[in-house]
């Protein structure tokens, strides 16, 4: 589609054409909610999702000297939660704009540095929905709290970035270093709440979610009723064109649902698709590019293994995407960027640019086709050498070892009963490695890797690719019908 915008950035009646002919004005619905969805029509969006389900949208403009191409990236992002009780904020009001979303940018290293950072992008456009909540789908956003905006401190979020999300911002700031041309970033959000608030009741019940209560969990602390998010914070925007989504959310599915997120989470990415393209008229790509945030740590007063679960599910349990349930899809891995002096919590880890930059790695490969590395070492064969106690595993890509204890481990069966055994590095080559199984006993079940809450101190865990800096991501691997010098395939 091809869209000739009136005047420049941040018009506020736009005429567009299609090639089906020409867009109708704005509705006074959309002039009043802010110039802002009138304004999406002469540029193209990110909305990008995150982890406290606080929502970005990120719309990526092609200027030429006519005519503008309008895709648009969807983020869908959790936001953080408020560091303080009386950071709290209501659903409604100008008062508490600036009490809920503050406090995302205090919780990013060199805060200061980075909201001052603005002069040279100034051809990013910002836009921020406002928080609410409603029981039936809208077709128009209720509330704004950024109108389309220049990037500036002061509407990045006074200061404290009341209204954008970090993440968000940084992703679209590395995105136009890149690319050198306008970008859009809507931002939509709300902290501490489930995977749940931002699906819809067919998404849900595609996974046997009953959607009748109040969502119980104790990282739940924004809406807990199911699809509210989404009826009020996305699908006003369906009508837009997407360029893709990014996503960074999870925590508060850890002790709700956590069993279903490996469907519940497919089953969002696949019914966003389905809305957005057919709320464009097939403008929005049928498998736009979805990109998201695989958790990171938390220390925790107990040694479960759910935040693991939620990692793993993350991918369809695949451990790894794309994939064959998750196509056209990238991950940022998070587990190494753990940050045990937040004065916010662990929970709340402050390096938001080395997120925001693997997430934009993603974006470069799937969404506009880059030849570069985005994702860390997977495992692709592994071979069980029982006469030498060792399993060997190649990776797909060159591996950087640092050695350390007790982040690989084997499932050890015997009896018809099984137990995790530390499995230590032997030894290490530019492309694989061996591991000390010999105090496995019994028959080799599982292998998994990184399988913890908190498995490596900040950028310290064991695999590396080597270029990069990306991490290999967690994972666990059946080995039940791995005989011994017999190979397995574990990526595709």
């Amino acid at each position: 589609m091809e869209v000739f915008p009136s005047q420049g950035w941040g018009s506020s009646s736009p005429t567009c054409c299609s090639v089906g002919g020409c867009r109708p004005p704005p509705t006074l619905a959309a002039v009043r909610r802010s110039a802002g969805l009138a304004a999406v029509y002469t540029t193209s969006s990110w909305f990008a999702p995150t982890v406290s389900p606080r929502r970005q949208l990120t719309a990526r403009r092609h200027l030429s000297s006519q005519s503008v191409r309008k895709p648009v990236w969807v983020e869908r992002r959790e936001a953080v939660s408020p560091p303080f009780p009386w950071q709290q904020r209501k659903i409604r009001g100008a008062e508490s704009r600036a009490d809920f979303k503050g406090g995302d940018f205090l919780q990013v290293f060199n805060a200061t540095k980075e909201l001052a950072n603005t002069a040279a992008y100034q051809s990013v456009r910002i836009f921020s929905v406002s928080l609410i909540q409603a029981e039936q789908e809208l077709e128009d956003l209720a509330q704004v709290d950024l109108q389309w905006a220049k990037p500036t401190s002061e509407n990045l979020g006074h200061g404290i970035f009341t209204y954008m999300s970090a993440v968000c911002w940084l992703f679209g700031r590395y995105l136009y270093d890149t690319l050198q041309y306008p970008i859009g970033l809507i931002s939509s959000s709300w902290a501490g709440t489930p995977i749940e608030a931002w699906s819809s009741g067919r998404s849900l019940r595609a996974c046997g979610v009953l959607t009748r209560g109040l969502i119980q969990s104790d990282f739940v602390t924004g809406p807990s009723k199911y699809s509210v998010l989404w009826n009020a914070m996305i699908h006003p925007l369906h009508n837009m064109t997407l360029k893709g989504v990014i996503w960074y959310q999870g925590e508060s599915n850890v002790n709700f649902n956590r069993d279903l997120y490996n469907c519940t989470f497919p089953a969002l990415i696949e019914d966003w698709r389905q809305t957005f393209h057919r709320g464009s008229q097939g403008q929005t790509e049928r498998f736009f590019p979805f990109g998201f945030v695989q958790l990171s740590s938390y220390l925790s007063a107990t040694s479960d293994d759910t935040f693991p679960q939620i990692r793993w599910h993350q991918t369809a349990d695949f451990g790894y995407v794309p994939n064959a349930r998750m196509p056209s899809t990238f991950m940022a891995v998070a587990m190494d960027l753990c940050d045990r002096k937040s004065p916010f919590g662990s929970i709340h880890p402050r390096d938001k640019q080395t997120v925001a930059y693997r997430l934009h790695l993603g974006a470069r490969a799937v969404a506009y086709g880059e030849k570069l590395i985005f994702q860390g070492p997977l495992p692709e064969n592994m071979e069980l050498l029982a006469d030498k106690g060792l399993l060997n595993l190649t990776y797909s890509l060159e591996i950087q070892v640092q050695r350390q204890h007790n982040i690989f481990e084997i499932s050890c069966c015997s009896d018809h009963q099984c137990k995790w055994l530390p499995a230590p590095l032997d030894t290490v080559s530019a492309q694989s490695l061996a591991l000390n199984v010999r105090s496995c006993r019994g028959t080799p079940a599982a292998l998994r890797y990184a399988w913890a809450t908190w498995p490596c101190e900040y950028k310290q865990c064991p695999l590396y690719h080597p270029g990069s800096a990306l991490p290999a991501p967690p994972f666990v691997a059946f080995l039940t019908d791995l005989r011994p010098g017999a190979h397995r395939r574990l990526a595709e």
